[in-house]
C-alpha cells in the first residue's frame, strides 16, 4: 500500500496563527483510516482548534487507548508528546502525567469501546477527580478494528451488516457524565466542523474534566440502513445547538441560520437534513436542566448537539488535591524524596 507524502512547504499566503506557525505544523503523518471515515474529520477540527488557540505543539501531550479511535493522534500535532496506552487505560495513564506536569495541555482521544466497555471503570473516576483534559471520544457504536460487533453505545434494534439486531441498552456517555459531574459537556457531530471547532476548543480551555461525545460515523461497518449511528440517521435527526455545516465525502455544503429557525438542505445523495438551532434561553450551566433536556432529545429521537452542560467554579484535580502550583516534574529529587526514615514510618502505618 502506498501513500501520497504531505508536502512539507506552504504557500507564502497561507496565513500563520500567533505564534507565527502555519495550519500544516499542527498536522501528524497521513491517515491510515478508511476513506469518509468521520475520525477523520475530527482530526481536521482539532488541528484548528489548536492552530487556533496557538498552541505551542511541545507543551500539548495526546493520549489514547486502543481501537480506530486511538490511532487518531498519529495524525495530529507531530511535534507534541503523546502516549498509546493499553485498552481502556488511557484515563489512568493522563492521570499521572498529569500529576507529574500540570503545564502540559492534555487531549485525550477514545473511543465508545474503549471508554464504556472495557474502560468504563477508568472513565468514571476521571470524571470524579476532574482532571483537567480535554477527553474526545469518537462514538460510532461499533468495535472497527474487529469487524464491527455493537459497542456499549449501540441503540436498541440498530442492526448489523450481519447478525441479528441489538437488544441490549446503550449507555449514553453525556448522561453518564452528567451524573458523575463532570464539568464540561458537549457532544458534537463530525460532519459538523463549524460548530466542532469552538467545542473542542471550549474543552481544551476548560479548567478540569471535559467531555466531548462525538458522532463519529463508521463507514465500513455501521453506514448502513437500520444503523442509528450512519450518516442518515445522524442527517436525519440532527438538532443542534449552534450554527453548524456539513463535509460531506464530496464537496461541502455550508448552512448559515438564525436561532431558532430551521433550514432544509438537500444533500448530494438525495436525501433531505433539517438544521435546527435551539433557542437562545438555553442555560448550559443547569446540570438538571441539561439532563432534562437530554431525556426529552431521547424521546423525541433528536440527536442533540452543542455544549449541554459547564461548570466553571468547580476545581480540577490539583486543586482538589492541595498540590503545589510547581509540576512534579520539575521538583529536584532531594525534595521530592522524604528519606529512608519518613518512608518507614509511613510503612508503619499499614502493619
Amino acid at each position: 500500500m502506498s501513500y501520497i507524502a504531505k508536502p512539507k512547504v506552504s504557500h507564502p499566503s497561507v496565513p500563520r496563527n500567533e505564534l507565527g506557525l502555519f495550519k500544516r505544523d499542527y498536522e501528524g503523518v497521513v491517515s491510515t483510516l478508511c476513506a469518509g471515515c468521520g475520525h477523520d474529520s475530527v482530526t481536521a477540527a482539532i488541528i484548528q482548534a489548536v492552530f487556533e488557540l496557538g498552541i505551542e505543539p511541545h507543551k500539548l501531550c495526546k493520549m489514547s487507548g486502543i481501537g480506530c479511535s486511538s490511532k487518531t493522534p498519529a495524525y495530529f500535532l507531530s511535534q507534541s508528546h503523546g502516549f498509546n496506552s493499553v485498552h481502556g487505560r488511557m484515563p489512568s495513564v493522563t492521570t499521572g502525567a498529569n500529576a507529574a506536569n500540570s503545564d502540559l495541555t492534555y487531549i485525550g482521544v477514545s473511543g465508545d469501546g474503549d471508554s464504556l466497555s472495557i474502560g468504563m471503570g477508568q472513565f468514571a473516576h476521571v470524571i470524579r477527580r476532574n482532571l483537567d483534559m480535554c477527553y474526545i471520544m469518537e462514538n460510532n457504536g461499533v468495535y472497527g478494528l474487529t469487524k464491527g460487533q455493537y459497542s456499549a453505545t449501540a441503540d436498541v434494534g440498530t442492526t448489523a451488516k450481519k447478525g441479528p439486531a441489538n437488544k441490549q441498552m446503550p449507555i449514553d456517555p453525556v448522561s453518564i457524565a452528567i451524573g458523575l459531574g463532570a464539568t464540561y459537556i458537549a457532544r458534537g457531530f463530525s460532519g459538523a466542523k463549524e460548530q466542532l471547532v469552538p467545542l473542542i476548543k471550549g474543552a481544551i480551555m476548560h479548567k478540569g474534566f471535559a467531555l466531548l461525545d462525538v458522532i463519529s460515523p463508521c463507514v465500513t461497518f455501521n453506514d448502513h440502513e437500520g444503523s442509528t449511528k450512519s450518516y442518515a440517521h445522524t442527517r436525519e435527526h440532527f438538532h443542534q445547538v449552534i450554527n453548524a455545516d456539513f463535509v460531506p465525502p464530496s464537496e461541502e455544503i455550508v448552512a448559515a441560520y438564525e436561532e431558532g429557525n430551521t433550514m432544509p438542505i438537500r444533500l448530494h445523495d438525495g436525501s433531505k437534513i433539517v438544521f435546527r438551532r435551539v433557542d437562545k434561553d438555553y442555560d448550559p450551566t443547569s446540570r438538571a436542566a441539561a439532563f432534562t433536556f437530554l431525556r426529552d432529545s431521547v424521546n423525541a429521537g433528536e440527536i442533540i448537539t452543542g455544549l449541554l452542560y459547564i461548570d466553571e467554579e468547580t476545581g480540577d484535580m490539583h486543586d482538589l488535591s492541595g498540590s503545589i502550583e510547581t509540576p512534579l516534574s520539575k521538583i529536584p529529587y532531594e525534595e521530592l524524596n522524604p528519606g529512608a526514615e519518613e518512608l518507614a514510618n509511613l510503612m508503619d502505618r499499614y502493619r
